[in-house]
């Protein structure tokens, strides 16, 4: 036991503590008896929308449905940060193997994919890194782009919705989605590169 706590130290615990306390106080879905428990399955659904699996099932259709050099360069880059961030999250995880507010025993569900744990919150992660790459790569009117980002809050809003992510995981997660985007952005394949990947396929 530490009789002489650090300022450092005590404030940590202080934020995690609020962390704790106003994600719980957030989860109005999690749970049959929640205040919002008839909301519980719409709020899922927002939450699925940024599952890895759609998302690069639906790239690599769309990859092999592309017929422009262009689309399909977007595609692939599109696809590595969509690996990139399912790589990033799940190691991320299983070293600091942070359990959600409303723990409870994980499915099999779950296991196959990867959403064991709640720091940081892969589904934020994704949306974040989704919207930033779509903002930077599509030609999109105003409102759409509104609706874009719009759409990555509520995808991280919805996981401390049914409980099985802190705050602090879902704002990691939109850090750690927003570093990704840069990072592809900095080793972004060309479309020589892309029809050389392709080509392998």
């Amino acid at each position: 036991m530490q009789l002489n706590p650090s300022f450092k130290g005590i404030a940590l615990s202080s934020l995690l503590a609020i962390d704790i306390c106003m994600s719980k106080r957030l989860g109005v879905c999690a749970g049959r008896a929640a205040s919002w428990a008839s909301a519980r399955s719409v709020v899922k659904l927002i939450g699925v929308t940024g599952h890895g699996i759609p998302w690069i099932g639906g790239t690599i259709l769309c990859l092999v449905k592309s017929s422009t050099l262009a689309g399909q360069e977007v595609l692939m880059n599109l696809l590595l940060a969509l690996l990139l961030d399912i790589m990033t999250v799940a190691g991320v995880q299983k070293l600091i193997k942070r359990r959600g507010p409303y723990e409870t025993s994980p499915s099999l569900l779950d296991y196959l994919t990867m959403d064991v744990y709640a720091f940081p919150a892969g589904h934020a992660s994704r949306a974040a890194m989704v919207s930033k790459f779509f903002l930077s790569h599509l030609v999109l009117a105003v409102p759409l782009r509104v609706l874009l980002v719009l759409w990555a809050f509520c995808v991280g809003l919805s996981r401390v919705m049914i409980g099985r992510h802190h705050i602090t995981d879902v704002i990691s997660g939109f850090i750690i989605g927003y570093l990704q985007f840069r990072l592809v952005e900095l080793v972004w394949m060309s479309s020589n590169t892309c029809q050389m990947l392709i080509s392998a396929w």
